[in-house]
């Protein structure tokens, strides 16, 4: 199975490695599964949530330096980005996803995103965003990673969108 490159994808580490964090509202908050007002999720541990404005976090990850070779990376390895998101079931929420691939200077070669995705509050069931990189031209050395959310009713505390298992594999 290929290595997943988030460090701390579920917040079992607060927000240690996370950058550019931005503490909308009451901020970002750790909790346990399965959390006030949610649906279980198959595997134990903790996810994030977000508040009534826009938090924001992001994560670059350095290829070089995890041991992947320019000639690896130029042969255009599959990327496999992933996550897993929910709303709770008295809130709707919006979500954000960015998953950029950046060359040695940091421009972007390719890009994934999903902007401004509102989520109704339901049964509070977690759902699967995945998207496969493929055929993007070499140069590929760093990998930006950036999700985001909040609530839509701007409650007090952490009514927003829900986000757990943040994963960026690199297939052989």
């Amino acid at each position: 199975m290929p290595k997943n490159l988030i460090k701390n994808p579920c917040g079992e580490e607060g927000l240690k490695h996370w950058e550019d964090v931005q503490h909308g509202g009451d901020g970002w908050k750790v909790e346990a599964l399965p959390g006030d007002n949610m649906a279980n999720f198959p595997f134990q541990g903790k996810f994030f949530a977000t508040s009534f404005e826009l938090c924001s976090k992001s994560q670059v990850i350095d290829l070089l330096k995890e041991g992947y070779t320019e000639e690896k990376l130029d042969a255009q390895p599959h990327i496999v980005v992933s996550e897993w998101h929910a709303a709770r079931t008295d809130c709707e929420c919006s979500y954000d996803l960015s998953v950029q691939l950046l060359s040695g200077t940091r421009e972007v070669i390719g890009e994934f995103s999903i902007k401004y995705h509102t989520i109704p509050s339901t049964d509070g069931s977690w759902r699967q965003i995945k998207h496969t990189f493929w055929n993007y031209g070499p140069g590929v050395r760093f990998i930006k990673f950036t999700h985001s959310g909040k609530d839509t009713r701007y409650w007090k505390g952490w009514f927003g969108v829900r986000m757990i298992n943040s994963s960026v594999t690199i297939e052989a």
